[in-house]
């Protein structure tokens, strides 16, 4: 019941954004949404959470797990593209998507609503690799798909989330606080910044058609979220790391989750056919609940009873 509530109440504001688009239609314009979210609110976003709580290099393990994992699913996904596709977009989509996922707005909830209150420190700092990743590799990858690859690599330096992300991260490992009243502000622009995402994601499920849906690029991208990346990930991360079982269950979970809404606004900024983008978050998020039973009922079975 708590997981089904903690998703149900994320994908209200998703359902908001696509009624507004269907009562407004082109009064309200996704581009200067997702230009908003990005250049404005993502680096407030970025810069709190990597100010929420001290960093130690003893916490800087997990990420770097979660980090190394991605980084296999990008390789693997990345062989695919080149295998099954021909389009240079579709080649861009099927390399970065599946390993951008919603750690923050859904991974963190769930966290808790399974694991408890003490996996929000892990759930925080994948969170962050995540959001670190989205602004290098998914920047470059997405923008390749109308970019040179010179452009693409410059493109991540463009965008001021990762020089928020830095500033923040040598406040931290300096020891600097931030003043409680700027720290509240930063809070309301973080959250601000996770209903807008939310709805932008909304308004783009709208310009979906059924009758026009990508099935080759859903087909590959759900295969390897849901069959060949969690088969390599659980047999790695419960039996051949030395993690607890706890820890290794909450990276898990991370990986598993359904493809982050900030995809849409990356592959939009970029041209990187959106609405194809927004279709995959769309059906993982569809196929998450019943994958994430059956994921309980087989660790279960092999004796690992942290998850679920």
């Amino acid at each position: 019941m708590n997981i089904a509530l903690s998703i149900l109440a994320i994908y209200v504001f998703i359902l908001l954004g696509y009624i507004a688009k269907k009562i407004f239609k082109d009064e309200l314009a996704e581009r200067g949404m997702v230009i908003l979210s990005v250049y404005f609110l993502h680096p407030i976003f970025s810069f709190w959470g990597l100010s929420t709580k001290p960093i130690s290099l003893e916490l800087l393990q997990v990420p770097l797990y979660y980090v190394l994992f991605s980084l296999l699913t990008i390789a693997v996904s990345f062989i695919f593209a080149r295998i099954f596709f021909e389009d240079v977009k579709e080649r861009s989509i099927m390399t970065i998507a599946t390993a951008i996922n919603n750690t923050g707005n859904l991974g963190i909830p769930l966290g808790i609503a399974i694991f408890g209150q003490e996996s929000i420190i892990y759930t925080s700092m994948m969170s962050v690799a995540n959001t670190l990743m989205t602004y290098t590799l998914g920047v470059f990858f997405y923008s390749a798909g109308t970019s040179s690859m010179k452009q693409a690599f410059l493109n991540i330096f463009k965008l001021p989330v990762i020089w928020a992300a830095m500033l923040a991260m040598v406040l931290n490992f300096t020891g600097v606080v931030i003043h409680p009243t700027l720290f509240k502000s930063l809070e309301m622009g973080a959250y601000c910044t996770v209903v807008l995402q939310l709805m932008i994601f909304g308004m783009y499920l709208y310009n979906m058609k059924l009758g026009e849906l990508n099935f080759k690029l859903l087909l590959h991208v759900n295969l390897i979220k849901f069959v060949i990346m969690p088969i390599m990930t659980v047999w790695v991360l419960f039996f051949v790391l030395p993690l607890e079982p706890f820890v290794a269950s909450v990276i898990f979970l991370e990986l598993i989750v359904p493809l982050a809404v900030t995809n849409v606004n990356i592959a939009a900024l970029y041209d990187c056919k959106p609405v194809d983008v927004a279709s995959l978050i769309l059906f993982t998020s569809l196929l998450f609940v019943p994958f994430l039973l059956i994921v309980s009922f087989a660790l279960s079975f092999f004796g690992i009873e942290h998850f679920g």
